[in-house]
């Protein structure tokens, strides 16, 4: 992943060095766990743990000679380590340190993701609780319905994360496995005891049962819940732009001083936050797809799946930290316009208490078809602007003042109906 989109806490956990040392924690692993079983000296392994080191730069150049990334790893290790290397990548295959050292950096990426969402969750359900009574109207295919409040907006939001947060610690649980198990799985040259210790050593638990590599079905679907989370995020974000257009100007993301909208229009103050958000969700959805084709490799393994991964995993991790860490800033200086979000609940002089006015009608005794309609057509009449408001026109409806009081019209027309039980809602999520 480009620079520009890195924070370096979760750009660290992709580097080549960072790699090699995951690489290197594994083989030690199992060495230290051969060693507890009587397979290998004790000292032997000492000596490893006290020599064995690695130079990325050395690791590569060896590689351009061997073309084998693990080959030119074990051979620059045992440069540091000399005659007891020989007990290093004992009845291993490659794919025992790939898989494992890959679960370990996935696990620690997901931890890393885990923490910024506990961020967001912290921001959303404090934006929430300033906004819980900030009234606004809601909106169903784009066009206005009932009255809601921002901060049930939010609250929704706030739920969706949670969701996802959930869904993440599920994945990190089925993330966590290794596989010390040998060239097709069946621990022909390692025993299973090995496997256990070294992979309890490193956190993890020993995949139920691995062919020469961990099954990709994991990969993808770890991948596939980062997708889910984006698109969570990517939803925050376009509601956020449709709110923010010139015409609605409900919210608005923060505009700091110096900051320029465009090199021609020096009026604008545009969403670019939330535009990025989208931007970046269509890169780690599409990510999500190439997860699920790797799935579906040949026999007990072929390397097809090495190339995606190798862009995929480390960009889809980069990114999604990267979408939270904009979200939280997004979402905490987010401007909030109630006069605004009041002006546009009203420009049809109420229109949006229809539903309120029919189920009065109905109350009285009037029957549904007939309410249905005569609201309709007076919500009609005032949605084309073509003679007075909706309260003025049902005000002045005869056969609506046949059935409803002045009082009773008045109180069709309380946004706090709409609102009478969102509490419930907020004492949920603990707002």
């Amino acid at each position: 992943m480009i620079e520009r989109y890195t924070l370096p806490e979760m750009g660290n956990l992709w580097t080549d060095a960072y790699k090699f040392k995951t690489w290197l924690d594994v083989e030690i692993a199992v060495c230290e766990a051969q060693a507890d079983l009587g397979y290998i000296p004790s000292d032997a392994v000492r000596e490893i743990k006290a020599k064995a080191n690695f130079d990325p730069k050395r690791v590569l150049e060896i590689e351009a000679e061997v073309r084998h990334d693990v080959i030119a790893f074990l051979t620059n290790v045992n440069e540091y380590v000399g005659d007891a290397g020989r007990y290093i990548h004992l009845g291993m295959t490659s794919s025992d340190v790939l898989d494992t050292a890959l679960a370990l950096q996935m696990v620690s990426s997901l931890d890393l993701i885990l923490q910024r969402l506990e961020d967001l969750i912290v921001v959303i359900r404090q934006k929430a609780g300033e906004h819980r009574y900030t009234v606004m109207i809601g909106r169903s295919h784009g066009i206005h319905a009932e009255p809601i409040t921002f901060g049930f907006k939010l609250a929704g939001w706030l739920a969706e994360v949670l969701r996802n947060k959930e869904r993440l610690l599920n994945v990190r649980k089925t993330t966590a496995v290794g596989k010390i198990s040998g060239a097709v799985g069946t621990y022909a040259n390692i025993e299973p005891r090995v496997e256990a210790l070294a992979c309890e050593k490193l956190g993890l638990k020993p995949d139920t049962a691995s062919t020469q590599v961990i099954s990709r079905d994991i990969h993808a679907e770890y991948v596939q819940q980062l997708a889910l989370l984006a698109a969570s995020l990517e939803r925050f974000a376009v509601e956020i732009r449709n709110l923010q257009k010139t015409d609605v100007l409900e919210v608005e993301e923060y505009f700091s001083k110096g900051q320029k909208g465009s090199s021609a229009m020096p009026h604008k103050r545009n969403p670019i936050r939330s535009e990025r958000l989208t931007g970046m969700a269509r890169m780690i959805r599409s990510y999500a797809v190439a997860a699920v084709e790797n799935v579906a490799l040949w026999h007990e393994r072929d390397i097809s799946h090495s190339s995606v991964e190798r862009v995929m995993l480390p960009d889809a991790c980069i990114l999604t930290h990267f979408m939270i860490f904009e979200s939280i800033d997004l979402i905490q200086n987010l401007l909030v316009y109630p006069d605004n979000m009041a002006r546009n609940m009203n420009c049809y002089g109420g229109v949006v208490f229809s539903q309120r006015v029919m189920l009065t009608l109905v109350e009285k005794g009037m029957r549904r078809e007939d309410a249905y309609r005569i609201v309709q057509e007076n919500a009609h009449t005032a949605w084309n602007k073509i003679d007075g408001n909706f309260r003025d026109l049902i005000t002045h409806d005869a056969r609506v003042k046949e059935q409803l009081s002045s009082t009773e019209i008045d109180a069709c027309f309380n946004p706090q109906h709409h609102l009478q039980h969102l509490d419930e809602v907020y004492q949920r999520l603990g707002i």
